[in-house]
């Protein structure tokens, strides 16, 4: 495995965004850049296989590597299409793994959960999370449908399974709760009582 090294980089939403950045964190997505490998099958069997670009993501053996304990939800500010095109583009320095479509509940993982996506903007909940975007916007009540609830939380659901992760919500956290974010989402729209009790009962 190659040493890890800080990699200054935009945060998340702004790169989502395609605007400029003017302050970095220094340790927002640090870590090796993941080298070229092939497919591996997707996680989470339902889902279709998206791969983001290996430029925006840093390989690892989680959780060999590192202990997984949390998941963060996110909100994408941008369509479905949109997202996993700038997953794939190579300048973006970005990534989740896994991205749920608005209309239909759709998933596409475009990362695997052994590796590190660089979704959280803060290094240490990068490596010990797993990152599910949402399409929509978060004052836009209207792409949070019941079909991007349920099949998100039947995801988190197993993902919690897989890793011994708790359902609740110190361990289910938005983009907004983690340590020195800057974020909003996925904002005050997004039902935490009913995600998380869909998350129990899945």
């Amino acid at each position: 495995m190659e040493t890890e090294r800080a990699t200054p980089s935009p945060t998340r939403r702004r790169l989502l965004q395609g605007a400029a950045l003017a302050t970095v964190s220094s340790p927002l997505l640090s870590g090796t850049r993941a080298a070229a490998r092939p497919r591996a099958a997707a996680d989470y069997p339902p889902v279709e296989w998206q791969p983001a670009n290996t430029s925006n993501y840093s390989r690892s053996d989680r959780p060999r590597t590192y202990p997984l304990d949390h998941v963060v939800v996110h909100v994408t500010q941008e369509t479905y299409a949109d997202t996993l095109s700038i997953f794939r583009d190579p300048g973006r320095q970005v990534s989740a793994h896994y991205v749920v479509r608005s209309a239909d509940g759709h998933v596409a993982q475009c990362v695997l959960e052994s590796d590190i996506a660089w979704h959280a903007g803060n290094w240490d909940y990068n490596t010990r999370s797993i990152g599910i975007e949402h399409e929509g916007w978060v004052d836009r009540s209207e792409y949070f449908t019941d079909a991007l609830y349920e099949q998100s939380a039947r995801l988190t659901a197993a993902i919690c399974a897989r890793y011994g992760i708790p359902r609740d919500r110190a361990h289910i956290i938005g983009h907004h709760e983690v340590p020195g974010s800057d974020h909003t989402d996925p904002g005050p729209l997004w039902d935490w009582v009913r995600y998380i009790r869909l998350v129990n009962f899945a």
